[in-house]
């Protein structure tokens, strides 16, 4: 069994309340850190750690607390980013509804890391009955002590507060969610200046996902040597994955980085393996924004190593041959599933989420769109392929945020491993007019009728 860090207790009844919480350790690490730490001896632990942003970039969370403006004498500010609106993401959420004085904590502990005394959790629109939860969490956290003036008589002051978004994707980005949360409309700013030095009404800011910061009670109360020794190399502790797809255990694992996909894929005490005798054709191991891969790939590298859950295996070969673990929004797909209608789904969603700020990401989403619906319904032409691939290679990198790159990037993985499918898409239009058509006759028996080698 691997190590628990942030599930460790979620199953213990009652413990989404205060009381249950408390007794089972809960708020040591603040205790801790107010009475025999300074705010950078915390910081100095969490870099030991080695942890890394959890939200998708897995920027080093200890450096990016380093680089907070304390010169300028200006209020500092943490805030949660909650806002998880990643397709095949939920794990956020999970620890939110079962847990949620877990993140509490760890937003008072980071918080007076950070010199804040005044922080904020913004949280998806749709999640309005967790964002209820966290409400009676702070609720009873304040009662007890442990938020407002003074906390535990050590001069430390912290007011918490939660905040509900609109439905946006695009606050999920830092500094769309910064301008969300001043009550603007959610686009996101030009960087510099980064939210370190001019963030929330332009204070210094620091801006971490709910997966990071419920780490850091685990990480004090112990040591950030301790979490650094946990994992592989640089991918240190554990990660929350959502798992979905055709696979017999969907739900929420905490895995110690560097166990084997095929491991995590196929024991019984992780996702069990495929939900039917249907045979693997690809994955997607971080959420909708990364390449997805082939089955062919999934389990080795292209060097043939084995494939790993951690940052820098699961990116093994660029976009080329790899991936990117992302949120860890781990999605299955067997040989039923279309490549090609997956794509436009994906895109559907981009384009309904770009905030229109960027042009290549405004219109270029759309084009996307239009092009991989009229492929998925019959109305395909031969140069399609190659209009998707000119301008997914437009949007990329040409955007002031990453929501223009995580547009793209599916879409350029799909054509680079899965292109035989899109030919076979615009050749045989009276093949794929009817949704399910790769149920009653996979791809791989029909592959040949565009050149490629027949699977029985």
């Amino acid at each position: 069994m691997s190590k628990k860090i942030l599930l460790d207790k979620i199953n213990v009844p009652g413990i989404k309340t205060y009381e249950v919480y408390r007794q089972n350790g809960g708020y040591a690490s603040v205790e801790k850190a107010l009475k025999t730490l300074t705010p950078d001896e915390v910081v100095e632990e969490v870099k030991k750690s080695g942890l890394r942003g959890r939200g998708g970039a897995g920027f080093p969370a200890g450096m990016k607390w380093s680089f907070i403006d304390k010169k300028s004498g200006k209020p500092r500010h943490l805030v949660c980013n909650a806002d998880e609106s990643e397709p095949g993401t939920f794990k956020d959420r999970y620890l939110m509804e079962y847990i949620p004085h877990l993140l509490i904590e760890g937003m008072i502990t980071s918080s007076f890391a950070l010199g804040a005394n005044l922080s904020y959790i913004y949280i998806r629109g749709e999640y309005m009955w967790v964002f209820k939860i966290l409400e009676r969490a702070i609720a009873e956290a304040k009662a007890a002590g442990w938020l407002g003036k003074n906390i535990l008589g050590t001069g430390y002051d912290l007011e918490l507060y939660v905040h509900c978004g609109a439905g946006a994707y695009i606050c999920g980005e830092e500094t769309a969610l910064i301008e969300s949360l001043e009550g603007k409309r959610g686009n996101p700013r030009i960087k510099p200046p980064f939210p370190a030095v001019s963030g929330l009404w332009a204070n210094p800011t620091v801006v971490n996902n709910v997966e990071t910061i419920a780490t850091v009670p685990w990480i004090i109360n112990n040591s950030g040597d301790d979490y650094a020794k946990i994992g592989i190399g640089r991918s240190t502790g554990t990660k929350l994955i959502s798992a979905s797809g055709h696979i017999k255990n969907p739900g929420v694992y905490e895995i110690e980085l560097g166990l084997s996909v095929d491991e995590f894929m196929n024991s019984d005490e992780y996702l069990g393996g495929m939900s039917s005798s249907r045979p693997l054709k690809a994955f997607v191991p971080g959420g909708s924004s990364v390449p997805i891969l082939p089955a062919e790939l999934i389990f080795k590298t292209a060097n043939g190593e084995d494939r790993l859950m951690s940052y820098e295996s699961l990116s093994d070969g660029g976009f080329a041959t790899g991936s990117m673990l992302g949120s860890g929004g781990f999605i299955v797909y067997n040989d039923t599933a279309c490549v090609v209608r997956n794509t436009w789904n994906f895109s559907r969603f981009y384009h309904h989420e770009s905030c229109g700020q960027c042009t290549p990401c405004r219109e270029g989403t759309g084009w996307l769109e239009k092009i991989l619906w009229r492929i998925e319904n019959g109305q395909g032409r031969e140069e399609d392929i190659e209009l998707l691939w000119s301008i997914q290679s437009k949007i990329e990198g040409n955007t002031i945020c990453p929501l223009g790159d995580a547009a793209a990037w599916p879409v350029a993985a799909a054509i680079r491993h899965f292109r035989d499918e899109f030919e076979y898409h615009v050749r045989f239009p009276e093949k794929i007019k009817n949704r399910e058509h790769f149920v009653a006759e996979p791809f791989s028996q029909v592959k040949h009728l565009v050149g490629g080698k027949v699977i029985a």
